[in-house]
């Protein structure tokens, strides 16, 4: 049958058809837009129950319905192996679903704690031979058993006096006494109850252990003093500002000579902000060194009032060219001479949030997902490599990878508005900072070490919710990067803030440009007293 035309209908008719048609066109129009918005209500719901519902951590093996044992899109198992030329000492225990480590033995645990022996012997009366009636005689000690002790954390008032003297000759001659006194060290706060291990003290546990300031004046009212948190306020705010403040600014000077910077930056609530309302949300920023030898690791936290891209700016005024890595914050682009280097892992939670409960491998989000695991995986194996080896195996497998990855990217048609759509949006974007992990072997391709150290931030915000002014805002940001610096250098933070508050005062009074070299987390001094594992019998009393 011939298919029929409108040629030679009447002209009401003619034009009824083609309204007919305008209507069939815009319900049509009509009905995909229906489509598209059932589709992301309908991924938004999915995202909601997974976010209440659903595994929080990032982990495969928790976002793969089957875990380590599912074969990936890559075939990775190799990557999971245990090598068969390793020691006959097992590393790690193979289990069911995931690989655990063995477990440590008591001596392991407490190999870096000073020891103290208890030794049971006999009373005298009781060192007669039961059967012949003769005295006995030591043949040697028997170990029994090991145990932790814990002494509790101790308050006393210390009272300093010095000793004066005079010349009595002089005296006697001219009638004038010559009277010698011995230096005194400067307290770490002036007219003030405040020990350089009480002031350490009330810093370690609010930046350190995140227990908030009204936490803390019950804590100390059981140990019998009443301080208002008013008053340790006031220390931390003062012992920050005056004696670590001058070391915060060597280290900034030393982290800006390093050749690869990482940023990132948080909300806190400032109460007290002039011009503001105590509902605004101002920022904490944090920087630190790359994976870089030189300079050893450095963590600075710096409060603004916004998330404006001038405090970046401002904070990095660098003259020479750097690599600056950061998740793909606009905000970053105002910084000069900076090479932009981007995250997988932030890409990696794109194409995580867009992958439905079940995804198999077909999934355009599992397949995103799996790319970026591909690349993780070939991570850990450039671990151990210097530099420029991990640079050169980064060319031979790494970058094949990411071709591949970005030509699959042009045959997705995400749904728009999408998650998937998102995610494939900040690949596209986001091309060449994710790239510039191949120029540079020091170069890593996530923010996970400054995301690391964000962290113990806002964690400590759940517990204090916001800071009452500016001058604590201030004074918090400096606490956290002497703390977070000690840390990554591998010390003890309340040892090191206890060392720092003993002796900067007095080097600072007598001289405030005084060459602070030897107080950096890294010396040889502050390494030799201030590292976890050596004795510290003692330093926990509050009060020297």
């Amino acid at each position: 049958m011939e298919k029929m035309t409108l040629d030679g209908l009447p002209a009401p008719i003619m034009e009824y058809v083609k309204g007919i048609e305008i209507r069939l066109f815009e319900l049509e129009v009509k009905l995909e837009n229906s489509q598209a918005q059932v589709g992301r209500l309908t991924e938004m719901l999915l995202l909601a129950q997974k976010a209440r519902f659903g595994q929080s951590g990032e982990k495969s093996r928790y976002i793969l319905e089957d875990g380590y044992e599912q074969e990936t899109l890559f075939n990775e198992a190799e990557v999971f192996a245990v090598d068969e030329d390793s020691s006959d000492t097992p590393q790690s225990v193979v289990v069911e679903k995931h690989l655990r480590k063995p477990k440590r033995t008591k001596e392991e645990l407490a190999k870096d704690l000073p020891v103290e022996e208890v030794v049971i012997d006999l009373p005298e009366e009781e060192r007669v031979c039961g059967i012949c009636e003769c005295g006995l005689h030591p043949i040697g000690r028997e170990f029994v058993r090991s145990e932790l002790s814990v002494v509790p954390a101790q308050v006393y008032v210390t009272e300093t006096y010095r000793v004066n003297y005079s010349c009595a000759r002089c005296m006697e001659e001219s009638d004038e006494a010559n009277i010698v006194k011995p230096d005194v060290p400067v307290p770490v706060v002036k007219r003030g109850l405040a020990s350089p291990s009480s002031a350490a003290y009330a810093m370690y546990q609010k930046y350190a252990n995140s227990v908030p300031l009204y936490r803390q004046e019950k804590d100390w009212a059981n140990f019998g003093v009443t301080l208002s948190r008013s008053t340790l306020a006031n220390w931390i705010i003062y012992t920050s500002t005056n004696w670590l403040q001058p070391l915060w600014l060597e280290l900034k000077s030393l982290l800006l000579e390093s050749p690869i910077i990482m940023a990132d930056e948080t909300v806190v609530q400032i109460l007290k902000e002039p011009g503001k309302s105590p509902q605004s949300e101002s920022r904490m920023w944090v920087y630190c060194t790359g994976n870089v030898a030189r300079p050893p690791p450095i963590v600075l936290y710096e409060y603004q009032p916004s998330r404006s891209g001038e405090h970046p700016k401002e904070f990095l005024k660098i003259n020479h060219a750097f690599y600056l890595h950061t998740d793909a914050y606009a905000g970053y682009n105002t910084v000069e001479n900076a090479v932009h280097c981007g995250c997988f892992a932030h890409l990696r939670r794109r194409f995580n949030e867009a992958m439905p409960k079940k995804a198999d491998e077909s999934t355009p989000a599992r397949i995103g997902f799996e790319y970026c695991q591909k690349l993780f995986a070939l991570e850990r194996k450039f671990e151990e490599l210097s530099p420029e080896e991990r640079l050169e195996k980064r060319l031979e497998l790494s970058k094949p990878v990411l071709d591949d990855f970005y030509a699959w990217i042009v045959t997705v048609n995400p749904l728009a508005g999408s998650k998937l759509y998102h995610a494939i949006a900040y690949a596209v974007n986001q091309r060449e900072p994710l790239s510039a992990f191949l120029l540079d072997g020091r170069i890593e391709i996530s923010t996970n070490r400054i995301e690391n150290h964000i962290r113990p931030f806002t964690i400590g915000r759940k517990n204090w919710l916001f800071a009452d002014t500016v001058a604590g805002a201030k004074a918090s940001a400096v606490a956290y990067s002497i703390i977070q610096s000690a840390k990554a250098n591998g010390l003890n933070p309340y040892r090191y803030l206890l060392h720092l508050f003993t002796e900067l005062p007095t080097v600072l009074t007598k001289d405030p440009d005084a060459d602070l070299t030897r107080f950096f987390p890294w010396s040889n001094e502050v390494q030799e007293t201030c590292r976890y594992g050596q004795d510290a019998k003692g330093q926990l009393s509050l009060v020297d």
